[in-house]
């Protein structure tokens, strides 16, 4: 088997899959013949986009209306995915994200900034910080639980979406690489708990890919051009350049698939060469 064949007629839940990351994985999962459903918080947006994909790949693609951070929603929208499919085969954690609640306007504090420490660290809202810790770490965990539940018994793949912030967290976004720092420690445990039941446990950490929740740092709004951090970032991508979203496909197809079946517990940078450059 030279492919991904093994796929076909599988199972898989998407969290925050109406995104655009999310978009690019579910459109690759059901071109593989994945029975897909797309969880997201805007259930119209999920089945609008599990039309399009359906439509597109002649796959069969459900979007499901789901709230991670709500077990009953999750329970509920598990019902229904198995009176539509079945048990779940694959669990794949996209919800997360960033909010501007929770990022500094500054990278570092100088003295110039001791007078208004409202730009700084000092000066973020707590609860703007549990907001986006939450989505991205318990927004991970809480799906799981309900689930992986349905591997326990036949098998099956969870692959959590983190970030190269859980490695070399960014200045700005304290809870962001925070959580997905959490992430990357879950996606370790939980490799080792669960492993015995032949449920393997990985991650992708993308580098740095334009979405709508990163767009407002790395580019103008006004001009489309990039921004002082958004050109740093390019400076140090030794590709040059921002991902494609399809470009992360392929890793995730491999990770549910039996050509990874001995891997479990990793977490692979699809970065461009970020993580390997030191900056000179």
């Amino acid at each position: 088997m030279n492919g991904f064949e093994d796929l076909q007629g599988k199972v898989a839940a998407m969290t925050g899959g109406a995104g655009i990351i999310g978009g690019a994985f579910c459109r690759a999962m059901c071109s593989a013949g994945i029975r897909l459903a797309i969880l997201d918080l805007d259930g119209e947006r999920a089945r609008k986009m599990a039309e399009e994909i359906a439509a597109d790949t002649g796959g069969l693609c459900i979007g499901v209306t789901a709230n991670v951070l709500d077990r009953a929603s999750l329970e509920t929208a598990k019902a229904e995915i198995h009176a539509r499919f079945g048990p779940v085969d694959f669990l794949i954690n996209g919800a997360g994200g960033n909010h501007p609640s929770a990022t500094t306007s500054v990278e570092q504090i100088t003295h110039a900034d001791l007078g208004d420490l409202s730009k700084t660290f000092f000066g973020l809202d707590p609860d703007g910080f549990d907001r986006v810790f939450a989505l991205n770490f318990k927004g991970t965990v809480i799906p799981t639980i309900v689930f992986a539940q349905d591997m326990a018994s036949r098998g099956g793949a969870v692959v959590n979406i983190s970030s190269m912030n859980s490695y070399r967290p960014l200045t700005r976004i304290p809870a962001y690489s925070a959580a997905k720092a959490a992430v990357n420690n879950f996606t370790q445990w939980l490799s080792t708990h669960l492993a015995r039941l032949n449920i393997r446990v990985n991650a992708i950490a993308p580098g740095f890919f334009l979405t709508q929740q990163n767009r407002f740092l790395l580019t103008d709004e006004k001009t489309g051009e990039l921004t002082p951090r958004g050109r740093k970032i390019i400076d140090n991508t030794p590709m040059g350049r921002f991902g494609e979203v399809d470009e992360l496909a392929g890793t995730l197809l491999y990770l549910l698939s039996a050509q990874s079946k001995f891997v479990t517990g990793v977490v692979i940078p699809i970065d461009g060469g970020y993580s390997a450059f030191g900056g000179v």
